[in-house]
């Protein structure tokens, strides 16, 4: 029997990350990590780099002909990473 006082770990380490001001920080690292399940294996491959500052996702890419093709539909993927991480977390995404 839980005690009025007892919070459930999922509660403990939401109001941790908020007090902390680590929501954010958290949040763009589930991005990071959630790319290579969005773009597949073959995409995440020639991915060399990739990192969030200030709301932008930086991604390098070795193929150019890819980097032309995820420029075109560079919108559904900030809705897609932003629908994954439950809110807005990545306002552009710019390919080095």
């Amino acid at each position: 029997m839980r005690k009025p006082n007892d919070v459930t770990l999922k509660e403990a380490i939401t109001k941790m990350l908020s007090v902390y001001r680590l929501r954010g920080k958290y949040d763009e690292t589930g991005v990071v990590a959630f790319w290579p399940e969005l773009m597949g294996t073959a995409i995440a491959n020639r991915t060399t780099q990739i990192y969030v500052n200030n709301k932008k996702l930086f991604v390098r890419i070795e193929s150019s002909v890819i980097k032309n093709e995820l420029l075109i539909v560079r919108t559904g993927i900030i809705q897609k990473l932003n629908e994954h991480a439950g809110g807005n977390v990545i306002t552009e995404i710019v390919f080095l």
